[in-house]
C-alpha cells in the first residue's frame, strides 16, 4: 500500500496523470486506499464499487438501498468516478485522455 500511494505521490508531483480502471468488483481496501487516488476514475459498465457490503450499508443507514445501488453507473451518477467506458473502448479512451492531459505538461 505504501509503495502504491508513494508512486502516486511521484506521479503527482511530475504532473503526470494517474488513471485508474476500477473493473469487477472493486471493493474493500482496494476501494478504500490506492483505487480511489486516480486523477481520472474509470470503470467497466455493471461493475460493483464500493468500500462494506450492501447489507452492512443498509444495517448501518437503517434505510433499503436502490438496486443499483454500488454499480458503476450509480457510483458515476453520484460523483465518485469520471467515466463508465465498455472494456473495448478503454485503450482508446484512455489513450485520447493522455494526449488531452499531457498537452499541458
Amino acid at each position: 500500500m505504501y509503495r502504491i500511494c508513494f508512486a502516486v505521490y511521484l506521479f503527482k508531483k511530475k504532473n503526470i496523470p494517474f488513471v485508474v480502471v476500477l473493473t469487477d468488483p472493486t471493493t474493500g481496501g482496494v476501494t478504500a486506499s490506492w483505487a480511489m487516488l486516480g486523477d481520472i476514475l474509470i470503470a467497466e459498465p455493471k461493475a460493483t464499487i464500493g468500500f462494506a457490503g450492501r447489507r452492512v450499508i443498509q444495517d448501518t443507514v437503517r434505510e433499503t438501498l436502490p438496486d443499483e445501488f454500488q454499480t458503476a453507473e450509480y457510483v458515476k451518477d453520484h460523483g465518485g468516478i469520471d467515466l463508465v467506458v465498455e472494456r473495448q473502448y478503454l485503450n482508446s479512451t484512455i489513450g485520447t485522455l493522455l494526449n488531452l492531459t499531457l498537452i499541458h505538461i
